[in-house]
């Protein structure tokens, strides 16, 4: 009669993961385990030694790590715990031996085989492991994430979790990524953490000195560039740039440009934020979708973060404005994403104020951005 499973012929010494517990598993004897399941024709037999999977996975508590012996001669597989507990937790619970045998099947390509898409990393076959993902058109961000180098001190720079989003979904690991208003480098700490080649475009000196050191003080340990173009997106002759490092292409553009007039981030011409009037800022912005077209690799995507604003008591659909010129130049919109935000810098405790106004002025007060996405 077959032993119980010990612990340690499965498990090596698990890591943490900040969102799921990451389990490192020993590959042959994981899935000589489950193969061995589908075999069997006693439903309560199939469901007992799940069970028995189960309770090594729910016992392995990140207090009761050093317990566990490092498998050696194997290779292993990586698989958070929450995926795997669902996904064996599923089994249990079916009625008929032909479901419980699809699911011991499904979990067993799971662990063995990758698939991919042409533009991203993410295992297909383990979809339900990505929970932080979002999949909807209405994101909820309670506050800003200011782990590692992020910061929220220059004003109007956007959340790190939005290019975090993007980037996960739509590049692979060393793939590059152009930020074309690159402010205080977001965009260039959150690809740098993920493994992918960052170039950041920025026309104020000052911010692109911030800017750099904020991206260095992110440590590099994926071996990534990062590089910063101190010039104008809508002109700067990107060919050029472009021999410089050594790519003729990116993989993903992302635009988070000022909304207009909003906040005026410096006295330059050439600042989006002093564009004379919402004509002058919409043929400014055309300019950078029309001069970054080009380096983008065909089938790949591009993001534009941006805004609405109020202007002599007229709501100035800035957003939508920007999203026809991507249209225009002839990307093809694949999502309008609603993004929620709770506090601005210009509003910071003075939400009664605001009320008062909203309720005299008879508008209602911006809570939302927008986040286009286009494929080339």
């Amino acid at each position: 009669m077959k032993s119980e499973i010990k612990q340690t012929e499965i498990f090596s010494k698990p890591k943490i993961n900040i969102r799921n517990r990451t389990l490192i598993l020993n590959r042959d004897r994981i899935l000589y385990e489950i193969s061995e399941i589908v075999e069997l024709d006693n439903l309560s037999s199939i469901k007992n030694r799940i069970y028995i999977i189960l309770e090594n996975i729910q016992n392995t508590k990140s207090d009761k790590l050093g317990l566990l012996n490092i498998v050696s001669n194997g290779d292993t597989i990586e698989a958070g715990s929450n995926f795997l507990t669902n996904e064996l937790q599923q089994i249990i619970e079916t009625q008929t031996i032909e479901r419980t045998k699809y699911y011991v099947s499904r979990l067993i390509k799971s662990l063995s085989e990758i698939k991919t898409s042409k533009v991203n990393d993410l295992n297909l076959n383990r979809w339900k492991e990505y929970e932080d993902i979002l999949t909807d058109s209405l994101w909820i961000m309670e506050k800003r994430d200011t782990s590692g180098a992020h910061t929220g001190s220059y004003w109007g720079n956007f959340i790190p979790q939005i290019p975090n989003q993007l980037f996960r979904r739509y590049t692979k690991e060393g793939e590059w990524i152009l930020d074309t208003f690159l402010g205080s480098g977001t965009s260039l700490i959150e690809s740098k953490r993920l493994g992918r080649n960052g170039i950041g475009i920025e026309l104020q000196a000052s911010v692109v000195n911030m800017a750099k050191n904020n991206i260095e003080r992110e440590r590099n340990t994926n071996n990534v560039r990062t590089e910063i173009i101190n010039n104008d997106s809508t002109s700067v002759n990107l060919e050029v740039e472009f021999n410089q490092i050594g790519i003729d292409k990116v993989q993903f553009i992302i635009m988070h440009p000022p909304y207009h007039d909003i906040i005026k981030f410096s006295d330059d011409e050439k600042d989006l934020s002093n564009a004379k009037t919402t004509e002058d800022f919409l043929l400014m912005m055309k300019k950078v979708i029309d001069n970054t077209y080009d380096i983008l690799e065909k089938g790949r995507y591009m993001a534009i973060v941006i805004g609405d604003k109020y202007s002599k008591g007229e709501w100035i659909p800035l957003g939508f404005y920007c999203m026809q010129q991507a249209l225009n130049k002839g990307y093809k919109l694949k999502s309008t994403i609603v993004k929620n935000f709770e506090e601005t810098k210009g509003k910071q405790n003075q939400k009664e104020l605001w009320r008062y106004r909203a309720l005299v002025g008879g508008f209602y007060i911006f809570k939302h951005e927008y986040i286009f996405l286009f494929k080339k």
